[in-house]
């Protein structure tokens, strides 16, 4: 029996308002995998992303998890992503330590690292319970990827998420990235950083034709 990926997406297709954004979007990816999806702005990077979470519909085209097609297979497909997007989708009037743990609520899979241990170490400590009106937009960010050290998701869907933060801030990501990889998870990204990361892959988004690299 042939090996399924753990996600595959097949001649992938979306239209808004009667035009094709981009169609023929083929890759799959397995455990260990990170991949780029590369574009100019415009090409759909972001509408791909929500394609991959399900909040969109594709117009064309299908997504399979694990052989399953994802209405087959919603629940546990959900269960085992997690999206960050080009907003950090903090709440302003709530602390850094509330939105991590209104974040957690809704995950599906947490691992047992403290709240208070994630914030420290994306560069939070000390901020944790001062209302994130009083952060900065990379203070908002360092709280939206604390996500990723309490998830426990394997497959990680990162729109843009080195926006805003300093140059220790992207080290440390990759690195998060790079071990999350490195334990059978997989990253989807779009970014425009220049990353220095084992093992990627980059799909370039074009119209009506397919990029993989």
């Amino acid at each position: 029996m042939s090996h399924a990926p753990l996600l595959s997406v097949e001649n992938l297709a979306f239209e808004r308002d009667d035009s094709c954004l981009f169609s023929a979007v083929n890759f799959s990816v397995d455990a260990g995998d990170i991949l780029q999806i590369e574009g100019a702005n415009g090409s759909g990077k972001t509408t791909l992303l929500r394609l991959l979470t399900g909040s969109l519909q594709p117009s064309a085209g299908g997504i399979s998890y694990l052989g399953q097609t994802l209405p087959q297979c919603r629940y546990n497909y959900l269960s085992d992503m997690l999206y960050i997007g080009h907003q950090p989708a903090v709440k302003l009037n709530l602390s850094a330590e509330e939105n991590l743990r209104w974040m957690v609520a809704t995950s599906a899979q947490s691992n047992d690292l403290s709240i208070t241990d994630a914030l420290t170490q994306v560069g939070l400590a000390g901020y944790s319970d001062i209302p994130c009106y009083a952060l900065s937009a990379g203070q908002h960010r360092r709280v939206a990827l604390a996500r990723l050290l309490i998830s426990e998701a394997r497959l990680w869907y990162l729109d843009e998420p080195f926006t805003s933060i300093d140059k220790q801030g992207v080290a440390f990501l990759q690195s998060c990235l790079q071990q999350h990889v490195a334990g059978g998870g997989v990253v989807i990204l779009s970014t425009h950083q220049d990353l220095a990361l084992t093992g990627l892959r980059k799909y370039k988004l074009l119209p009506h034709a397919e990029g993989i690299a």
